[in-house]
């Protein structure tokens, strides 16, 4: 079989990346080819061995077994299956709850576990949990545990469940924009508008996003469902292929009020659910591909395991804080075809304007108790592109009324167009977003890393040593919230290595080391840093500054500690210290310490006197 590029690259070093991790993600992008890597590696480097491939729904399966069975001996596990595994075959698929005694017998035995959709995986959910415990307690020494997906996040702010306590490194395969120059994919074209009467910002998010419930009675009432189908009309008539369309809405009510707007129109639309059986699924999504039916209106069915190469417009009708249903939904149609030339994405949700395109989405391992909330600001990434105020990107919002009585409210680049007119409606009645918005963002990161390295070693120069060495108690017992915040940050500073690492796997066991011994130190001292809502960079400012939220004794016992890192360290250490800090920070603050502390890296009660 022809290989990628990517695909070669990862096979030529992989001898390498299963030396160096037993637990890995392999990360590429929808579309890129995971499921051809994955059968190439066992074809070359597990070959007549024992491999597990699990994924969390039956169509996935379907998918797998039909792609993996090409070049091996495939058994795909019903429930009621019992028994010896492995009997009469190489791979066993199944989900991680099906047949759990045969799961059960297979994992000593396997040599290699394939988790496909990865960022599924719940290191403290039912299934994946004891598959996750049987691995490290009975797995072969030269098993490895393999996942595939191309957002590699959780969205959890429980300690317990972060997706890096079940994998050990990520291994970045290959990115959008490299396989789009490729031609593997297609170039996304968005069309984003801000529909200015949802109303989201009284809906309950403590779930970690919009509860459906609320959600799309607010997007019925809302005039989104019209913005999507003015677009999509004009859209549909620029492409050069014939259009083909997913529509990805919130619930059924929104699906089938989405329906009868598109077939009004004399547009040939059907619906596929959660709850659509699996051969009439299949049977729709056939006539989909081949073009039959033009508009696939979706409720959490196609964001993952769906491949149609033809789909040329993206329609998000979902306001979510999820970025990775944002990510994985506009995936779907980047896939590349004969005469595909781009991938149109309508977005009437503001997730482009919230999470960015997707091609720019980064990812983490580790998500904090109320990482979401940053997501409530529906121009959050808008906001972001302000923060190097040198070469910050401005983005408009059209405000011309149109003869349909909507707003244009499309939002586009600022410069991009001559004279700044608006792409879709041609005329000059934007505003700026940012000062429209009134985005503040307070500090940024930027303004916050300058601060540090220009004030630090000047004011530890003219320090008297020896009195602020001696305060470390005294600076912490009488410290308020902020200022434990600036405390731990300095603390941080010092204690954390700034020795390179080579993944973000190893980045994290480094931070999550040093954060260990702050808490360490501070339980052994009876000193409890109460949960912040929110990691405000304009307190480790003010202590710079020894300004008015950071007392004095605070402000220089913190920069004493900053100050002789500084001159026993060089540059780059220094540099990258300062960024495991600010993320070590950030945890103390929203996570909080306690002696009741139980997180998996950290055992307060290990460190108390009995």
């Amino acid at each position: 079989m022809h290989l990628r590029k990517w695909q070669e690259k990862i096979i030529d070093s992989f001898p390498v990346i299963i030396k160096q991790h037993r637990r890995f993600i392999l990360k590429a992008p929808t579309g890129a080819g995971k499921t051809v890597l994955a059968s190439e590696i066992i074809e070359n480097f597990f070959k007549n061995k024992k491999i597990m491939v699990l994924c969390h729904r039956l169509v996935l399966l379907e998918q797998l077994e039909k792609a993996l069975s090409v070049k091996h001996k495939v058994q795909k596990l019903s429930v009621s299956d019992t028994g010896v595994a492995f009997k009469d075959y190489d791979i066993l698929l199944s989900t991680s709850m099906r047949a759990k005694n045969v799961l059960a017998d297979a994992i000593p035995k396997a040599d290699l576990i394939i988790v496909d959709e990865a960022h599924r995986v719940s290191p403290n959910g039912r299934g994946y949990k004891r598959i996750i415990e049987a691995f490290d307690k009975h797995g072969k020494n030269t098993a490895r545990f393999m996942g595939l997906t191309a957002s590699p996040e959780r969205r959890t702010g429980d300690q317990r469940d972060q997706l890096s306590l079940a994998f050990d490194a990520i291994i970045d395969c290959a990115n959008i924009e490299e396989l789009i120059n490729e031609g593997v994919l297609v170039k996304p074209i968005y069309r984003s508008h801000f529909v200015h009467d949802l109303e989201l910002k009284d809906i309950d998010i403590t779930s970690g996003d919009f509860p459906v419930s609320k959600l799309a009675p607010a997007i019925i009432k809302s005039s989104m469902i019209d913005y999507a189908l003015w677009s999509y009309r004009e859209e549909r008539e620029r492409l050069q292929a014939k259009p083909i369309s997913a529509w990805f809405c919130a619930d059924v009510s929104v699906a089938e009020a989405t329906l009868e707007t598109i077939e009004s129109y004399g547009i040939k639309a059907a619906i596929v659910t959660a709850q659509t059986p699996i051969n009439e699924r299949m049977k729709l999504l056939a006539r989909h591909e081949e073009g039959e039916i033009e508009a696939m209106v979706s409720v959490g069915v196609l964001a993952e395991g769906w491949d149609n190469p033809y789909c040329n417009i993206i329609v998000h009708l979902r306001p979510t804080l999820s970025k990775v249903l944002w990510g994985q939904s506009v995936g779907r149609g980047l896939r590349s075809a004969p005469g595909k030339k781009k991938c149109v994405i309508i977005d009437v949700s503001s997730n482009w304007s919230t999470f960015g395109p997707v091609e720019k989405l980064e990812w983490s391992l580790w998500s904090h108790r109320r990482s979401y909330m940053q997501f409530m600001n529906r121009f959050n990434w808008i906001g972001q592109q302000q923060k190097d105020e040198e070469e910050a990107d401005i983005y408009l919002l059209c405000k011309n009324e149109l003869p349909n009585r909507l707003r244009c409210s499309h939002i586009y680049k600022k410069n991009a167009f001559k004279d700044d007119t608006c792409p879709v409606c041609g005329s000059y009645a934007a505003v700026d977003i940012y000062k429209d918005q009134k985005l503040d963002h307070g500090l940024n990161e930027h303004g916050l890393h300058q601060l540090f390295f220009d004030r630090v070693p000047k004011v530890y120069e003219e320090m008297d040593l020896s009195v602020w060495r001696s305060l470390g108690n005294t600076a912490w017992k009488n410290s308020n919230g902020r200022e434990q915040v600036f405390l731990a940050f300095c603390m941080a500073f010092q204690e954390v290595s700034g020795e390179p690492t080579q993944t973000e796997s190893e980045y994290w066991d480094v931070a999550l080391e040093a954060e260990a011994s702050i808490r360490k130190y501070l339980v052994k001292k009876g000193i409890q840093i109460v949960k912040q809502v929110d990691f405000n960079l304009a307190y480790l400012a003010d202590g710079m500054l020894v300004g008015k939220e950071i007392r004095t004794l605070q402000a220089h016992y913190g920069i004493s500690l900053c100050g002789e890192v500084f001159t026993s360290h060089s540059q780059d250490e220094n540099e990258r210290k300062y960024q495991k800090a600010l993320r070590i920070a950030e945890r103390l603050a929203v996570i909080g310490c306690s002696s009741k502390d139980n997180l998996p890296y950290f055992k307060a009660a290990d460190h108390l006197k009995v």
